[in-house]
């Protein structure tokens, strides 16, 4: 029976009733914090196209992740900016690498936050792609052993997750396999499953200096034309062992986000990426737009979606929004 017997806005008179029926709610346990570390003393550089994100030295990286730990945000994500850049992505790999450093230095000060790190070598190569290059093409096979050994580096630091955001073939199995070997079969893999070649990357590129010098990632990384095959490519990391699977941006891909979530009823991260942020600080500065409003709709409405952990760098904001 409908009007004037069913009345939906009976259910919107007040803010109390409207909290009663709310089907969807975020929470600070959603969140993930991205933090960029690099190498020095006392850094603590404004990346001008991410208002309010820094690249910080390890001891400015120790004092943001005790805040985040009091806000309640129960885990970060750590992307890596080192001293020098090379083909072999050397400092990526090394136990004395920027992460490493960043992650044993954490581990000391924080006891409850989750360290995940990003597992790639974009950050580290001098020529910007994810992985080793062959006569100008990125070779999956052989960069498949690099991300091994920087997974297990990472892990050996300390990390309690880590991230593949490469995009290779075969890499989940591969770093599941190098983690097994090496005694650490109890580290969860959170896969960048369904990461698209989007030009929603740009302010990430300009904090990390990760762009790439020739081409671009179009071979690796998804068209995004393309769900059915973000569906494949979910499917085949969750079978080589994934525990976490990501979609990558989440904005323009909330459909997929769905339909992974429906599909395979697993744990479903979406990264609310550098791109979606700055543009809705930049409409916020410019008085186009409330920048909180929109802020809260966005993440609500990724998870809404589907997501069950968002990945943003907004979480700090957020956390205090939901502290009251």
């Amino acid at each position: 029976m409908g009007f004037p017997i069913q009345r939906m806005r009976r259910l919107r008179r007040n803010e109390t009733i409207r909290r009663m029926v709310r089907e969807t709610t975020l929470s600070v346990n959603d969140l993930i914090y991205p933090l960029f570390v690099q190498p020095g003393e006392g850094v603590r550089h404004e990346i001008s196209s991410m208002p309010g994100n820094y690249r910080l030295s390890v001891d400015e990286l120790i004092r943001e992740a005790v805040e985040v730990e009091k806000l309640g945000i129960p885990a970060i994500i750590l992307f890596g900016i080192p001293s020098h850049k090379d083909e072999n992505a050397s400092e990526g790999l090394a136990d004395d690498g920027i992460i490493q450093q960043a992650v044993r230095a954490l581990k000391n000060e924080v006891k409850e936050l989750q360290i995940i790190t990003d597992v790639c070598l974009c950050e580290y190569t001098s020529h910007g792609h994810c992985g080793w290059v062959v006569d100008g093409q990125v070779d999956n096979d052989s960069t498949l052993k690099m991300l091994q050994e920087m997974a297990v580096s990472h892990v050996r630091a300390g990390a309690d997750m880590v991230a593949p955001s490469d995009m290779m073939d075969g890499r989940v199995g591969a770093i599941r396999e190098a983690l097994d070997k090496n005694d650490f079969s109890g580290i969860p893999i959170m896969s960048y499953a369904a990461k698209f070649s989007s030009a929603f990357y740009g302010p990430f590129r300009d904090a990390a200096d990760s762009a790439p010098q020739f081409g671009d990632r179009r071979s690796y990384q998804m068209d995004p034309a393309n769900g059915d095959e973000a569906m494949r490519e979910v499917e085949l990391d969750i079978e080589e062992g994934a525990d976490i699977v990501m979609v990558k941006p989440a904005l323009s891909y909330m459909d997929l986000i769905r339909r992974v979530k429906e599909e395979f009823a697993m744990p479903v991260a979406a990264y609310n990426v550098s791109g979606e942020f700055a543009m809705v600080k930049a409409a916020d500065k410019a008085g186009w737009i409330d920048g909180e409003r929109v802020m809260m709709e966005i993440l609500l409405s990724i998870k809404r979606a589907g997501a069950d952990l968002i990945l943003t760098y907004f979480a700090k904001d957020v956390a205090k929004i939901l502290a009251g």
